[in-house]
């Protein structure tokens, strides 16, 4: 599978609302609990600095997505954020990394200085040891800052990484 990343268009908001909808379902590492409709994702995906859509160069199918945005307004405005979604049955496949690679090169693109991740959840090993294989470094550790689907509470770790 050769994956690409190309800038999200409004066709494609019905496989990237599923792809989000499917981590929000999880409840296991984005903080939204609302899942998305076509038209509030689209306009969701829209709105952001940038949406990367991952997808197979050969059969077209999306595989992941990943959205950019300030992290902050004014002084602060030169630090972004990010969230990455990869589509279940295609995760272990470093779509992931490709995801994160992407969203540096186009942050630091759009000019900002700094991808800062606020709320990393302590048990998503595989999103930290890959953010540390990037070089992001830990800034520190929120005890109980992530109500768990199931309704317990997991540490989160920022991190952030210079563009």
């Amino acid at each position: 599978m050769a994956v690409r990343i190309r800038e999200y268009e409004k066709n494609d908001a019905h496989e990237a609302v599923n792809i989000w909808n499917q981590v929000v379902g999880d409840g296991e590492a984005f903080p939204q609990t609302e899942l998305l409709t076509a038209e509030a994702g689209d306009e969701f995906f829209r709105e952001q600095s940038f949406t990367g859509i991952a997808y197979d160069e050969e059969s077209g199918e999306i595989t992941g997505l990943y959205i950019l945005h300030p992290n902050n307004v004014g002084r602060c405005g030169h630090i972004c954020n990010a969230s990455y979604a990869v589509k279940k049955g295609m995760r272990g496949q470093h779509i992931g990394e490709k995801l994160v690679t992407h969203c540096m090169q186009k942050g630091k693109e759009l000019g900002f200085r700094i991808l800062q991740f606020n709320a990393v959840v302590a048990s998503n090993r595989y999103a930290l040891r890959l953010y540390e294989k990037l070089g992001f470094v830990r800034l520190g550790t929120v005890p109980g800052g992530f109500l768990m689907k199931d309704g317990h509470y997991e540490d989160i770790i920022l991190c952030y990484h210079e563009l």
